[in-house]
């Protein structure tokens, strides 16, 4: 069986805004589950300037047909100019808990 599944990264910059997106990807079913980290530190380079941020990760549990939602609603809310969305491919997965993805995003 292929697996169709995302681990969704997404980083915030402050627990109102993770919250707001998180809730809005699961009530709008694009995404089952979104587990939302204690502040991490993260460290980069942003228009030729070192920063050091405190932000939130958001871990969004979704699939390859509702991506595209999914990344349109995040840019629509976040606050960041530029946020971070990377999406990795679920390899393998405990099987119910893969297919309760799927059942919470249809």
């Amino acid at each position: 069986m292929p697996v169709d599944k995302l681990l969704i990264y997404c980083t915030c910059p402050d627990q109102e805004s993770a919250d707001r997106i998180a809730g809005q990807l699961v009530e709008q079913r694009l995404a089952a589950c979104v587990s939302i980290t204690a502040p991490i530190k993260s460290i980069y380079v942003w228009q030729d300037k070192l920063e050091k941020s405190e932000e939130y990760l958001l871990l969004i549990k979704s699939t390859q047909a509702r991506y595209a939602d999914l990344q349109q609603t995040i840019i629509s809310l976040h606050p960041y100019e530029l946020p971070e969305i990377i999406a990795v491919p679920v390899q393998q997965g405990l099987p119910a808990y893969l297919h309760w993805i799927d059942v919470c995003t249809q």
